[in-house]
């Protein structure tokens, strides 16, 4: 088998330059998760993020090593204007809207929330239908008219957070769903709801509407399509609300819904649900000055001072900033400097010469006498290396100085022929010292003994082996080889 190659990452496709201006200047969004991991909470973003399509990143991956500032990073790139994100904690959920790049950050609590297909199981009538997702939803805001800024702020953000809708020239059948945040001033709680729409004719019988909607009638007990009509005449749907009855200005696609005609509004739940309470607003992108605290208040006297400690954080912020900026200045202009060598360097002052210390006037100056000569006697040739010996004497080669050098080659050559007479008397003495020591271990008659014989031969029963010394001291037995020879 080959060797396995690691696959090459594609870069993401660059956003098309074609883009038509009413999709470039509508809100875009990013929706996230933080915090531990949950497969519902999962569940949930998904959930969210078709809830904000067409105009978010539905296929983001993302990953715990990845941090805030690399989805501000990408912000400007795809034109994201919001990022929602999930964060799950040990002891409760919270849910934060961002406004990018800058904030403010809206942080709310999150006390129930259903998943969209466990709504769509317990509902009746199941109408999900994957084309009124191409299109934005209608914002509704219900109850945000209360007393407060904070009120204000998120009826702002709700309603920013998905393209507006110019009356005047939209286009009714590109309306398929709509969004619903309601408040409660009691217990200052949001509900949070998504439904789909769908536009029903209305003063039709059940047979004529399933000609209209072009559905296929049962006419097997029918010998005429009068019968059918006339038989099937009392058959009626369920009677909507007068209040949900409409006159269209417009034409829709739906069959049945021609302009100046009545029509029936219906709405069926596809969720997600969600229950969220307001916990604080923040100024910049998760940090900066707190404008609103739902349970923190604080005095005037803590806010002043609580500005004074950014406003000085910022101060040395900037002036970090600054140092680092000159460094790189300063670093770049070395590095030009070494690149181009036939620029004019500084030219370095000489450095002065030190002169070598005089023990003798220092003598004089302490003690008031003249020292002896053979104190501070010098020698003439200062700094001469100590001469090693000849290569035959088993020294390193010679390095002669001028004073060796000039004397004669004959002086060398007796020097060398007295050295090989005393390494030969050497040679003669160990020999004479062997054959004493032989002598010794002989026994009575002269003869070695049979031990030292299998000792010295290394036979035993007709085979080698290893010679066996004897420890004189202990008188243990050792195998081994032959001595070593110390030099």
């Amino acid at each position: 088998m080959g060797k396995k190659t690691r696959s090459k990452r594609k870069k993401p496709p660059p956003p098309p330059a074609d883009e038509p201006i009413e999709v470039a200047q509508a809100p875009h969004s990013f929706v996230i998760h933080r915090g531990l991991s949950c497969p519902y909470i999962s569940d949930l973003t998904k959930d969210f993020r078709r809830v904000m399509e067409p105009h978010t990143a539905m296929k983001l991956k993302e990953k715990k090593s990845n941090k805030i500032k690399d989805f501000v990073s990408l912000s400007g790139y795809f034109h994201v204007s919001y990022m929602c994100v999930f964060n799950k904690a040990t002891t409760q959920l919270s849910f934060k809207v961002v406004r990018m790049p800058r904030g403010p950050t809206l942080t709310f609590k999150v006390h129930q929330f259903t998943l969209a297909r466990d709504v769509i199981s317990f509902s009746k009538k199941q109408f999900v239908d994957e084309e009124i997702f191409h299109t934005a939803p209608l914002v509704i805001m219900n109850n945000f008219s209360g007393e407060g800024k904070h009120l204000k702020l998120m009826a702002h953000t709700f309603q920013s957070m998905f393209p507006a809708i110019n009356i005047a020239t939209v286009n009714l059948s590109t309306v398929r769903r709509c969004v619903l945040f309601s408040y409660d001033p009691i217990a200052k709680l949001i509900q949070f709801r998504h439904y789909s729409i769908v536009v029903v004719p209305v003063g039709l019988s059940k047979p004529v509407k399933k000609v209209v909607l072009r559905k296929i009638p049962n006419m097997s007990k029918c010998d005429d399509i009068a019968d059918y009509f006339n038989g099937n005449a009392s058959e009626s749907e369920f009677e909507d609300d007068e209040e949900s009855h409409v006159i269209l200005p417009q034409n829709l696609k739906t069959k049945g819904n021609l302009e100046n005609n009545k029509s029936a509004v219906r709405l069926y739940e596809i969720g997600p649900r969600i229950t969220f309470e307001l916990v604080k607003i923040e100024e910049g992108l998760f940090t900066g000055e707190v404008l609103y605290h739902e349970t923190v208040i604080k005095s005037e006297q803590e806010i002043e001072t609580i500005r004074k400690m950014r406003e000085k954080k910022k101060k040395a912020k900037e002036h970090r900033k600054k140092i680092q900026e000159e460094n790189v200045k300063r670093k770049e202009k070395e590095k030009n400097k070494k690149s181009n060598p036939d620029e004019k360097v500084k030219e370095v002052p000489p450095v002065e010469e030190v002169e070598p210390d005089d023990d003798a006037e220092y003598y004089r100056q302490e003690v008031g006498e003249e020292p002896d000569e053979e104190i501070f006697k010098q020698s003439e040739n200062k700094g001469t290396k100590r001469v090693k010996l000849p290569k035959y004497m088993g020294g390193k080669k010679r390095k002669l100085n001028e004073n060796s050098k000039s004397k004669n080659k004959d002086s060398w050559k007796s020097e060398k022929v007295n050295f090989n007479d005393k390494n030969k008397r050497r040679k003669d003495n160990k020999s004479k010292d062997k054959n004493r020591s032989a002598k010794s271990k002989k026994g009575p008659k002269g003869n070695s003994s049979q031990t030292d014989k299998k000792r010295r031969s290394g036979a035993k029963d007709g085979k080698f082996s290893k010679p066996i010394y004897k420890n004189k001291l202990t008188g243990k037995s050792k195998s081994g080889g032959k001595k070593k020879s110390r030099k």
